[in-house]
């Protein structure tokens, strides 16, 4: 199969399974052994369509006002989404050849009596151009919102009510452009310097980020498989914004520290790398079949001090009870802040996102119970949603009397009231995913092991 029937295939899996988009093309591209330009175009098409569907879906509903999207048949509507993509915005595919695509796609995955049908709304989007009527900005802003920049209407008003319109539509349009490649350098086996010389020679653009000491950048459409490093380990893959919560957490040498919710385990490694290989990480994770990633990426790195085994990070275990000099949880969320990485993320219902606060809320209660008197708890998300950041944290505070805020800036990033949102347009021309980071300190102990262990089944009854 070619690009254009790859992306198709997988459009329809990704409909009916809702699996990550990134397993699905991964799958696809082995599947079908693309190479190259063909795997770059598979890429742009599948994750592209997705991304702008809620777009596509109302120009199309617009070039056919008789019939209502509902009552076109299941593949001709993918294979419009598919071919409007490559209209509106891929500059170098010419409008015959989407034209031509289109309808030898019908003939095979649909009808040939759609082609007609097929061909009729497609010409009327080349005549259109790339001109599309959005909604009106000052009668509904939302809905404009929701167009313009393809995310769903009901996280449009909830981040407008968060942040305000200009704030929400700055969040928007950062989210236009992906993130770079961010590289997080192992300095136990390397130095930056060494690792951008190499980066260069290979043909890629890697700069040092200025306020991340370890974060080197190399642009957007670097196939990660290609890089050497990783297998030597030199560096790892990490998020700037993901970096930057680690060097706030600041684990020491020699310290016993915690990752509650460890897997893919890109903090571990920033910790026992801060730490520089000298004292104790155990990072936990629910699912055993994860945890070996981490082991085999924490030995090519050199972290020995990395311990990966499984644990529930919301069931108290009395044998942890104030053992570590810091503890992360880095909570399970919507990950409302990488939806330029993940834009399945933009088609889920926002009712599964509804028990999340209440998960985070039974991790952050239980893991608090971890930190030794005097030791931090930091919470944190890649979510932008202030029902599971900042709300989870200020409700754990009323609850504990025992934790106290504790401010903190790096850099740009200022938690004067212990917790901060990094935001996607945060900075200047520099891109990085949205965040939420929360700091506590424990100021005394809880009596004992068997109170925590009561009270923490109190708090569940009640």
């Amino acid at each position: 199969m070619n690009a254009r029937e790859c992306a198709f295939v997988s459009l329809k899996r990704y409909a009916n399974s809702q699996k990550y988009l990134n397993m699905e093309a991964d799958a696809t591209i082995r599947r079908a052994k693309l190479q190259d330009a063909e795997r770059n175009l598979y890429t742009a098409l599948f994750y592209g369509t997705v991304e702008r569907q809620i777009t596509l879906d109302y120009v199309i509903a617009r070039l056919c006002p008789n019939r209502p999207l509902e009552n076109i048949d299941e593949n001709v509507l993918l294979i419009l989404r598919l071919s409007l993509y490559q209209l509106l915005y891929l500059d170098r595919v010419p409008a015959y050849a989407v034209l031509d695509q289109a309808a030898c796609l019908t003939r095979r995955f649909a009808a040939s009596a759609a082609v007609p049908f097929v061909n009729g709304v497609l010409r009327a989007a080349t005549r259109m151009g790339k001109q599309i009527s959005y909604p009106d900005r000052i009668q509904d802003f939302i809905g404009y919102l929701s167009v313009f920049y393809s995310v769903p209407r009901w996280l449009c008003e909830m981040w407008t009510d968060a942040y305000g319109k200009t704030k929400t539509e700055r969040i928007l349009s950062a989210m236009q452009t992906h993130a770079p490649v961010t590289l997080h350098c192992n300095t136990q086996k390397t130095t930056c310097d060494k690792v951008i010389a190499t980066l260069k020679e290979s043909g890629m653009d890697a700069h040092l980020v200025p306020f991340a000491p370890r974060a080197v950048q190399i642009g957007t459409d670097v196939s990660v498989q290609k890089l050497t490093g990783l297998q030597s380990g030199d560096y790892f893959v990490q998020d700037l914004s993901s970096q930057i919560s680690m060097l706030l957490f600041d684990p020491h040498a020699g310290e016993k520290i915690m990752d509650a919710c460890a897997c893919p385990g890109g903090k571990s490694f920033a910790a026992a790398a801060q730490m520089q290989n000298q004292g104790v990480v155990d990072a936990f994770d629910l699912h055993e079949n994860k945890l070996n990633l981490i082991r085999r990426t924490a030995e090519a790195l050199g972290l020995s001090i990395i311990t990966a085994r499984t644990h529930n990070a919301s069931v108290f275990d009395t044998e942890l009870f104030e053992k570590y000099d810091r503890v992360l949880c880095d909570v399970p969320c919507s990950g409302l802040g990488v939806l330029a990485k993940k834009p399945e993320i933009r088609h889920k219902d926002p009712t599964s996102f509804a028990r999340l606060p209440q998960i985070q809320s039974q991790i952050l209660d239980n893991c608090s119970r971890y930190v030794k008197p005097g030791g931090l708890l930091q919470y944190s998300t890649c979510t932008l949603s202030v029902a599971e950041n900042e709300e989870v944290v200020k409700r754990f505070l009323s609850a504990h009397e025992e934790f106290s805020p504790v401010p903190f800036s790096y850099g740009p990033v200022v938690g004067s009231e212990g917790m901060c949102t990094i935001f996607p347009d945060q900075f200047e021309q520099i891109r990085c995913d949205g965040f939420f980071v929360a700091q506590m300190r424990k100021e005394t102990s809880v009596s004992s092991a068997a109170n925590a262990d009561e009270t923490d089944e109190h708090r569940s009854n009640s």
